[in-house]
């Protein structure tokens, strides 16, 4: 059975194509709003779920916080994939950083990898909206992503990396 996000909808939280804009444990600018601490986000529970998440084919929607967290798992998936060839953290740093460079697509546009999942824009401040909002996110993933992936003396973490091989929801990642 797939993990579910425990963030439930919530009429108050701020939407964009569909997704809630949920509050992030963030020191990184973005359009997210802060949260606390000591509570865990959407990242916690995606890095959380992977190892678990990344063996379905099939993802049943319960809440519109699932889709961020879909999104959020093949966004792991991609990472680790680029973490697998390098060897110390340093290297694996650098990665992260270069794939934190390339273009965020939002739905709609050609790589976006969720085709229907996420509603299109219906206007251009919400495409840019939705965009700052997942670029934050996957580097706010991807910098907890690195302390899980290698361990404290830098070395990678064998039992993370060896999710890089496997295929979410059957989606081939290059």
């Amino acid at each position: 059975m797939v993990y579910h996000s425990s963030f439930v909808d919530d009429e108050e939280i701020t939407k964009a194509c569909g997704c809630p804009l949920l509050p992030l444990k963030s020191h990184i600018k973005g359009p997210a709003p802060v949260s606390e601490q000591d509570i865990a986000d959407i990242v916690d529970e995606a890095i959380t779920f992977f190892r678990a998440n990344v063996f379905f084919r099939n993802f049943d929607v319960k809440s519109s916080a699932d889709k961020l967290l879909i999104y959020l798992t093949f966004y792991i998936n991609i990472a680790l994939k680029r973490l697998e060839g390098c060897r110390t953290l340093a290297e694996g740093t650098k990665a992260i950083i270069n794939l934190g460079l390339e273009k965020v697509p939002v739905p709609g546009e050609h790589g976006f990898p969720f085709p229907g999942l996420f509603a299109v824009p219906q206007s251009q401040q919400e495409a840019e909206l939705f965009r700052n909002y997942l670029k934050q996110i996957r580097e706010e993933t991807s910098g907890r992503l690195l302390s899980v992936a290698y361990r404290s003396n830098g070395t990678p973490n064998k039992w993370w990396l060896a999710f890089a091989k496997r295929k979410f929801m059957n989606i081939i990642t290059a």
